[in-house]
């Protein structure tokens, strides 16, 4: 009895092809070690958002990660073309580190110049950043495959030029890659797909370019495949039963085990083998955790400005010259906060801020405080009105001397070491306010002074959750909405509610399944799409930055219609790969106070000085024991107003 051979999954789209791949990650790892294999890669649609989720679920499983993308490509000299909408799939894989940097820069190219619908790339950008990559000619719709399949009347009337021509297209991306470029074959059934694997096959005889079997995985068993056949239509903004949307005709997208695979390419099994060749040239190991501050960009004028000699005068990110400048501002901030200090404790703040600077600057923190005293500093002097200081960082004496914060730590025993503590290792978190009508402002100017490519907010995602994918998939399959909002609401109103203990705590639902099969449907199809990815956003306050591009270290993603960068790794995985956020808070009560502030000056001449204003004055807790406290920042929930009176 022969032993069947070893096979990788190299085309599969995870969870974060969205709206398209239905594999959820963790799921996934499990069921490839349960088939018993070893590797696997994920491909997903022009973008790398779920490769540290990948990469760590599948390690955490004994499954060696392939990191990949399927990349849109297209064959105009200008990145950005829009003249033409015909663009072709292309997988790629890292084998190395050097793979790993250029996928990344790839992909953030692809969405910062390349978009047109998709976020694309072109044959001169991935000729320069080829190295360390092993690619694969992708699906049907991969350049070779689509100009091989002349029965596809849009192909030829888009300029298909049939065997010739896609022979004449695999040497091209030979040339590019060598050995290390893989013509793709697929087996689902499709009857474009029959009608070109032989041609694959003649020229893989022909040019000595190697076959490799691939299945183009979306779902993870054969039985969700009318699950995700609605989770296109949400997609697609389609009725599932419309006969003139894109549909797939089998279902055969799910994630096949070894054996099916053997089965289906019994005829050429060394295009199995070749997947085993893929996986053992991919040896990618990814550093994570241990994220190093970024530095101050400094210039040699601000440094003769202040009359301060630099240890790296010809540097303009090091460690110490952040040292000679934090050490230098903080002293003499500390000499403006002392005018409102007793003389006689002088001393004691002294020799605290000697404390902190030694702690921050032992654990290689003066440049990230550098830069918040910096942006915070712009923000006051373009009048943007700046919150006092909350959260740890108000512990800090080392904030309120940078005027980084408005609170002396001192008279309310606030503690410096629950901001920075250096027997626990963690990263300064200072939650900056700001007016929200112009906290894009304060962005705009630490793009301009670190570079449109060194600065970036961090991706969200929205997901598919009990009530919105109940009200998704009702609405794909045409239920009345009426009907769908009263199953929705069926959904207990509880925080991290989902669908299964929905069914357990509310037994209407049931009742409604039995006796409604269009409900039983719905219910089926959201079940089987809970907690899928539907969409990517921008997180409301987190921004990375960095000393050098940011797609060596996480690939970037641009918004659609907006003029502004985000990372594709989610504000869980941006430590893991070095870098450090800063929180910029947009806040309306500022807003609001500053109004306040600039109607008191017009009627008496004079502003509110929240640093030398008596906060004990008795007539503020006298407003506070009322409980009318609508429009004070974090005292206005009904809980907090209920608070306040008792």
């Amino acid at each position: 009895m022969s032993q069947t051979p070893q096979f990788t999954h190299l085309h599969l789209h995870t969870e974060y092809s969205l709206l398209d791949g239905a594999n959820k990650i963790k799921p996934l790892a499990k069921k490839i070690k349960k088939m018993g294999m070893t590797s696997v890669a994920m491909t997903d649609h022009g973008n790398m958002f779920g490769a540290i989720d990948f990469y760590n679920a599948m390690r955490a499983e004994g499954i060696k990660p392939i990191i990949g993308m399927e990349a849109y490509i297209h064959n105009s000299e200008d990145l950005g073309d829009k003249t033409t909408r015909q663009r072709y799939h292309l997988c790629l894989y890292a084998k190395n580190d050097i793979g790993y940097k250029n996928l990344m820069f790839l992909s953030s190219q692809a969405y910062m110049h390349g978009f047109y619908y998709y976020p694309r790339i072109n044959k001169q950008l991935l000729r320069e950043n080829s190295e360390g990559l092993v690619c694969s000619a992708a699906c049907l719709q991969g350049e070779v495959n689509w100009h091989l399949n002349t029965q596809n009347e849009r192909n030829v009337k888009n300029g298909a030029k049939g065997y010739e021509g896609a022979k004449a297209v695999a040497l091209e991306y030979k040339e590019i890659f060598e050995d290390d470029f893989y013509l793709e074959i697929m087996r689902h059934g499709i009857g474009d797909q029959h009608f070109v694997d032989d041609q694959i096959l003649r020229i893989s005889r022909e040019t000595g370019i190697k076959v490799v079997a691939t299945n183009d995985t979306h779902y993870l068993e054969q039985k969700d495949a009318d699950a995700h056949e609605a989770f296109m239509c949400i997609a697609m903004n389609k009725l599932y039963d419309d006969p003139n949307r894109l549909r797939h005709s089998v279902h055969e997208f799910y994630l096949k085990s070894p054996e099916q695979i053997a089965k289906l390419y019994a005829d050429i099994p060394e295009a199995i083998e070749a997947t085993q060749e893929i996986a053992d040239k991919c040896n990618l190991e990814i550093k994570l955790g241990n994220p190093t501050p970024p530095n101050f960009k400094f210039t040699r004028q601000k440094a003769e400005d202040l009359n301060l000699t630099l240890p790296e005068p010809e540097l303009e990110y090091s460690l110490e010259n952040d040292k000679v400048l934090f050490i230098h501002e903080c002293r003499i901030g500390l000499e403006d906060r002392l005018k409102i200090v007793p003389e006689e404790r002088h001393q004691e703040y002294k020799d605290r801020l000697e404390v902190e600077i030694e702690i921050i600057n032992n654990m290689r923190f003066p440049g990230y405080m550098l830069i918040v005293w910096d942006f915070v500093i712009v923000a006051k002097q373009m009048g943007i009105p700046v919150g006092p200081g909350r959260g740890s960082a108000a512990g800090s004496l080392v904030a309120f001397s940078l005027k980084i914060t408005d609170i002396d730590p001192i008279p309310y025993g606030l503690l410096f070491e629950r901001f920075l503590n250096p027997e626990r290792i963690s990263m300064p978190d200072i939650d900056m306010d700001f007016c929200q009508a112009r906290r894009g402002e304060i962005i705009d100017y630490v793009v301009q002074q670190y570079g449109r490519a060194n600065v970036a907010q961090i991706i969200t995602f929205g997901k598919l959750l009990a009530k919105g994918v109940i009200r998704d998939v009702a609405r794909v399959l045409d239920m009345p909405y009426a009907r769908a909002d009263a199953m929705a609401k069926l959904i207990p109103d509880e925080l991290g509610i989902n669908l299964t203990n929905s069914y357990e705590k509310e037994p209407k639902i049931k009742e409604l399944c039995d006796a409604d099969p269009q409900a039983a449907r719905v219910w089926e199809y959201a079940l089987a799409l809970e907690g899928l990815n539907r969409n990517a956003g921008t997180h409301a306050a987190g921004v990375v930055i960095s000393n050098e591009p940011l797609w060596k270290k996480t690939p970037l993603f641009k918004p659609s219609g907006l003029d502004t960068l985000a990372t594709q790794y989610n504000g869980k995985y941006v430590e893991d790969v070095d870098l450090i956020k800063f929180d910029f808070l947009g806040l309306k009560t500022l807003t609001v106070i500053e109004e306040a502030n600039k109607l008191i000056e017009q009627r008496h001449g004079k502003r509110v000085d929240f640093i030398t204003t008596d906060v004990n004055d008795k007539g503020v807790y006298d407003l506070i024991q009322t409980g009318n406290t609508i429009g004070l920042f974090q005292i206005e929930s009904d809980g907090m107003q209920d608070l306040c009176k008792r």
